[in-house]
């Protein structure tokens, strides 16, 4: 779903793309979008905020936005995912649901 949601936003960009061109894994990469998504909606930081909770460096998370096309696309897909399965909350627990092998 991230990568469809991704490619709306940012053009060719997938989860493995991404994670290739800033240098981190697939999964990690994941936990960042996510963790961005999450984050932008947040009062504070977006990247501080995000690395926060990722573990990853600061210069990592921006290196994903950057990718990602900045500020904007960021939030046109935190939009994007607010209107899956009711909300960014739903979506990522649905997400995380999904790949835990939960229904």
């Amino acid at each position: 779903m991230l990568d469809g949601l991704l490619g709306q936003v940012a053009g060719n960009i997938d989860l493995k793309n991404l994670a290739e061109k800033v240098g981190i894994s697939p999964e990690q990469a994941e936990a960042a979008v996510q963790a961005l998504a999450q984050a932008h909606t947040a009062p504070g930081d977006t990247a501080q905020t995000a690395a926060d909770s990722t573990g990853l460096p600061v210069a990592k998370i921006i290196a994903i936005i950057e990718q990602i096309g900045g500020e904007g696309a960021l939030g046109r897909f935190a939009q994007l995912l607010e209107g899956q399965q009711g909300g960014i909350g739903g979506a990522l627990g649905g997400m995380a649901s999904g790949l835990f092998g939960k229904s």
